[in-house]
């Protein structure tokens, strides 16, 4: 693979630390789900305790840099032209019930641009990550949209919203940031969700997009309430015409 930039190194480092508070807390789960106070509260705690981490290692060598996190909100800096997005667990509803399917995203925003992203799968230790203009990776390994044109034999990534409005064929997994990474893989043939928040999406937009992908244009100052539609440039415009009433 190309060399990787130090703000992307640094990404995936902080990354790559913030996972042992996930998997330890991960394995306290199935305790948890029998307590009489249940593990929501637990699972707010980490939410928190991660993104707090994430932020206290993005901001040692970039201090002046901003950011929009999903538990803090919006943190303004000096630098506002460039800004880490983070989502530090998405999949939340998924490792509340123990199910190993959720991942940290991370994107780097700069001018308006999202120029880098991950996001890791800690429990399966499965890492996607993208910088612009140099290609999507998962574990090193350059990775590539489907290559389908059938769109009959493609499987689709969505929420419980789309299961109920398509004839597509779908999946519903809980983790928008993981269906984007796999749709950057090949592993989906395409993403389709409303209502998304830009910690959701970042990073994947970019590794679809340097994975050969395409996605729908959207405002870029968009926080929240945003409609995504994502897939290769082979059956985008099939996809399209399926999502007409969605």
């Amino acid at each position: 693979m190309n060399s990787i930039s130090p703000n992307l190194n640094m990404m995936i480092k902080a990354c790559e630390k913030v996972s042992k508070i996930i998997i330890r807390d991960f394995g306290e789960i199935e305790n948890l789900q029998v307590a009489k106070k249940g593990p929501k509260d637990f699972v707010t705690k980490t939410d928190k305790k991660v993104e707090e981490l994430l932020i206290q290692e993005l901001s040692k060598s970039k201090k002046k840099y901003s950011f929009i996190t999903e538990e803090t909100g919006i943190i303004k800096n000096s630098d506002d032209n460039n800004v880490w997005i983070i989502d530090p667990i998405d999949g939340t509803t998924n490792f509340l019930h123990g199910i190993p399917h959720f991942a940290i995203s991370v994107a780097l925003k700069s001018n308006n641009e999202i120029i880098s992203g991950i996001i890791f799968d800690p429990i399966k230790n499965e890492m996607f990550f993208a910088e612009k203009n140099n290609g999507s990776y998962f574990n090193n390994q350059r990775i590539r949209v489907s290559k389908k044109n059938n769109i009959d034999e493609c499987l689709f990534g969505t929420n419980a919203e789309g299961v109920k409005l398509t004839e597509l064929n779908v999946r519903y997994s809980g983790s928008a940031a993981l269906d984007l990474a796999y749709v950057g893989a090949g592993r989906l043939d395409g993403f389709f969700q409303n209502n998304l928040n830009l910690w959701d999406i970042a990073a994947g937009i970019l590794i679809i997009n340097e994975a050969g992908g395409k996605t729908n244009n959207m405002d870029d100052n968009k926080i929240s309430k945003i409609n995504l539609r994502a897939s290769s440039s082979n059956i985008f415009p099939k996809m399209m015409e399926n999502l007409t009433n969605f």
